[in-house]
């Protein structure tokens, strides 16, 4: 049976190539067995993406990231000492992923006629999978790499279709997770600047404050990238119900994430061992029920992986090795009573119809 295409709306795969120093292009074995003695991260050796691997797991469209933290001098968390630092580190994404275009890799996708060109491209049965480019749409996770909000005229230009204000703790634009607060006055003016773009806003990682704030102030077509339930995972990483309902609203979609302290409350990364405790990539799908259960259908949840975000197979579902399982999840869902057209929605047309209104002509 053929494979169903995949859009995972959250990865960020030029952090890993840069920071971790991951080629990508190689196959996920040999990118394992180079840091089998390697201790500077906790993931080391055990990674979950790679081209080939997206490629196996006919995931032919990603949102991927761009993603630089400024660290102010009274924060304990690692970034940047300046704004200007960390444009200079998303400059150097940047460039990683003109480089995979340059190979044939990867296609930046940022407007509507290059998406449904990837598309047919990846519906093409007379090419194979494994010579077809994976398609790229920009996504800055967390706003401070922008040295003022004029610098948003240059992000569009190089292609820049969607942007989150915060990350995690303190932040220029807006505070993040684990953090509490209002937008900054630099936060409100950047989504004044969006609208004029017609940027996605991706409200993952806010504050309750800063998401009622944003929902309010924001025109524009917003989503939640990669987010999950708070029903089930009570902490301010994850969606409310009444959050949920105001972006269903909305016609956003929500991705779910595979970061299994985003999946399960037991889970305390870095301590807990996900076989142990049996979280399963069926886990997710608790989190997606929920959501089309408020919604009445299955057209606002896809799937927003967030696999490698600085964490990989330690704290990943136990039945996942690499991220071509998330194929796994086709019978995980008929099991659970999905229709094949609600498969297809998380798989893939909840993403493609979204980004086939918010997409420039």
């Amino acid at each position: 049976m053929k494979k169903r295409f995949i859009v995972d709306a959250h990865l960020d795969l030029a952090m890993n190539a840069i920071e971790w120093n991951r080629d990508l292009r190689l196959p996920l074995s040999e990118i394992r067995k180079a840091e089998m003695h390697m201790s500077d991260k906790p993931d080391r050796g055990r990674g979950t993406v790679c081209l080939p691997e997206l490629r196996k797991g006919r995931i032919g469209l990603v949102v991927a990231t761009q993603l630089a933290r400024y660290s102010p001098p009274d924060s304990p968390l690692p970034g940047w000492k300046s704004p200007q630092q960390a444009w200079a580190m998303t400059q150097a994404q940047l460039a990683w992923y003109r480089e995979m275009e340059l190979l044939g890799e990867m296609k930046q996708i940022t407007n509507r006629s290059e998406l449904h060109q990837l598309v047919a491209l990846w519906q093409d049965e007379s090419l194979p999978d494994e010579d077809k480019p994976i398609g790229y749409l920009l996504n800055l996770e967390g706003a401070d790499s922008l040295v003022s909000v004029s610098y948003l005229e240059k992000a569009y230009a190089y292609g820049l279709r969607a942007l989150g204000l915060s990350h995690f703790g303190p932040g220029r634009y807006a505070p993040g997770t684990k953090t509490e607060g209002p937008l900054t006055a630099l936060g409100k003016e950047l989504l004044q600047a969006m609208e004029r773009y017609r940027l996605i806003l991706d409200v993952t990682h806010l504050t309750d404050t800063g998401f009622e704030q944003a929902m309010d102030a924001y025109a524009g077509p917003i989503w939640a990238s990669h987010h999950n339930v708070r029903k089930f995972v009570p902490n301010q990483r994850q969606l409310t119900d009444a959050q949920l309902k105001k972006l269903i609203s909305r016609g956003a979609v929500i991705g779910g994430m595979l970061d299994c302290w985003a999946l399960d409350i037991r889970f305390i990364d870095t301590v807990s061992d996900p076989w142990q405790l049996d979280i399963r990539l069926e886990k997710l799908v608790d989190h997606w029920d929920h959501i089309c259960q408020l919604a009445g259908n299955s057209l606002h949840v896809g799937i927003g992986s967030d696999l490698d975000g600085i964490f990989g197979t330690e704290q990943s579902p136990w039945d996942l090795n690499s991220i071509a399982d998330l194929q796994k999840y086709e019978e995980i869902l008929d099991k659970r009573g999905y229709r094949s057209q609600d498969i297809d929605n998380l798989f893939h047309g909840n993403w493609l119809r979204f980004l086939g209104e918010a997409l420039p002509e």
